[in-house]
């Protein structure tokens, strides 16, 4: 039985100035948001944090950027948030900008136990700089080293006590990625069985990769910007 009475309860003995934290979640989607919450409330700081993006000013790991928390990004999309843009552009926040593919990729690795591997994305642009690059049958690739976590945070669907958990359609993302990853993997999800009750060919993580679980049954699920067409007075 991995499950925990609360977010709070889950990561209290785990957060720990200056760690590393891969956070799942792709935009506003398959966010752990309870989990994040806790994270702000430990008053913990100087976090090095693993995301594709960084949320939006007041939701996802946006806060934790008010609060002053968060040391250095490492992000592939820094877009949509205020106080990101502004925090880094005075120099008070340290970002590693990744290409999406190899930030996924980079996860992955890690995961794996593979150090670092080879890529063409980023050859003869500001990503390649001070980074080893190498020739393979005539085409230039980047060496990129693997990302690694302290701990991972990840948003799922449902999950047995075991820690086997189903994502729901894109909330997947990088959330597996972030989970293999991390040393130690805390998992948010809205709903929880018994073991056995999961089909194991529709298990997408299994729970050797997850050590906590925390349910949250009524997550916001925000999206992150509504756009409808002008009424032109023209049928579809």
């Amino acid at each position: 039985n991995k499950v925990y009475p609360s977010a709070q309860a889950a990561l209290g003995d785990l957060v720990q100035d200056d760690i590393t934290i891969a956070s799942g979640g792709f935009g506003l989607c398959g966010i752990p948001e309870q989990l994040i919450e806790a994270l702000r409330q430990s008053g913990k700081r100087g976090f090095t944090i693993i995301s594709n993006n960084c949320g939006v000013d007041e939701f996802g790991l946006g806060p934790l950027l008010h609060s002053r928390q968060i040391r250095k990004m490492i992000s592939s999309y820094v877009g949509g948030n205020k106080e990101f843009e502004r925090q880094y552009l005075a120099g008070e926040l340290e970002l590693e900008f990744t290409p999406q593919g190899t930030l996924a990729e980079k996860l992955r690795a890690g995961g794996a136990g593979i150090p670092a591997f080879f890529t063409r994305t980023g050859y003869g642009t500001l990503i390649a700089e001070g980074k080893e690059t190498r020739q393979f049958d005539g085409e230039w690739y980047v060496m990129e080293h693997a990302l690694t976590a302290d701990l991972a945070l990840i948003k799922g669907a449902r999950a047995d006590r075991a820690g086997n958990l189903m994502f729901n359609k894109t909330a997947r993302n990088f959330n597996p990625l972030c989970a293999k990853a991390g040393r130690i993997c805390v998992a948010e999800v809205e709903e929880i069985v018994e073991v056995g009750e999961l089909d194991p060919d529709e298990i997408h993580l299994p729970g050797i990769y997850v050590q906590r679980l925390v349910l949250n049954p009524h997550p916001e699920k925000r999206i992150e910007v509504r756009t409808v067409r002008a009424d032109d007075g023209l049928d579809p």
